[in-house]
């Protein structure tokens, strides 16, 4: 099931996504729901965002392969760092290059989309806090990271938190397939069975820090193959059973 949020001129709404028609909901998509008779083809519509978290968590150093890449041990506890809400973008929406930014670099990553309140959730119960999973692009102003040390700057600008096109259910998140294309040459590929720290860890973990809410965020780290971006580039986030996430890169 690919749960998606769309807008139709004025009009904004949760969705079930089924071929190229989107069958509207009615309810909350966290509880119980159902879905109208009122269907848009996916052509006539924009899609959003598919949910409205309170907070974004991004967690580094989770592909092995990345860690290699970087030259960095294997941590013994997940980093993690928030991105503002001001970052939230969705399928189509430009990723503005900031003018003071050297080099922007992509992070093709697979999100985690919480479904109910959680506080200190036990690992073997994660997995029922979950709603579904996504894709996400982590864009990071590379130069600002190295400088200044931090990453609320470097990860915080606006457009620079890419989200979507759905919410799909029913995935093993152990067994997905994250691979990110540069104007359609593919420059990431991870398997997220090669997690240091699993989705259940994750989830237990972070909300023993703080309260998970409905449509919250976790994006659980990139592979290895980062790189920069330019201006007129395209950059897709893919994985199989969610779809592809897909932005231009736009100037200010």
């Amino acid at each position: 099931m690919k749960i998606v949020r769309f807008q139709k001129d004025k009009h904004i709404a949760y969705g079930l996504w089924e071929g190229e028609l989107i069958r509207e909901i009615v309810g909350s998509i966290y509880e119980n729901w159902q879905i109208s008779p009122i269907a848009h083809n996916i052509k006539e519509v924009r899609l959003l965002p598919p949910t409205e978290p309170t907070k974004i968590i991004c967690v580094g150093l989770n592909f092995r392969s990345h860690i290699e890449e970087l030259g960095d041990k294997i941590p013994a506890f997940p980093s993690h760092f928030l991105k503002p809400l001001t970052t939230l973008i969705g399928p189509d929406e430009a990723i503005i290059y900031p003018r003071v930014a050297k080099r922007v670099d992509y992070e093709g990553e697979m999100a985690v989309v919480i479904k109910k309140k959680g506080k200190d959730i036990p690992q073997e119960e994660a997995l029922h806090y979950v709603l579904g999973y996504s894709c996400f692009n982590d864009v990071t102003e590379r130069n600002l990271t190295r400088v200044q040390g931090q990453l609320t700057r470097s990860k915080g600008f606006d457009t620079f938190g890419s989200f979507g096109p759905c919410v799909a259910t029913d995935l093993d998140p152990a067994n997905l397939t994250v691979r990110t294309y540069l104007n359609g040459k593919k420059v990431q590929e991870g398997w997220t069975g090669e997690f240091v720290f699993p989705v259940p860890f994750l989830i237990h973990y972070l909300s023993q820090c703080m309260t998970l809410l409905p449509g919250d965020i976790i994006s659980t780290g990139t592979p290895s193959g980062v790189g920069p971006m330019q201006p007129g580039d395209i950059v897709e986030v893919v994985i199989d059973g969610i779809g592809t996430l897909r932005n231009p890169v736009k100037a200010p």
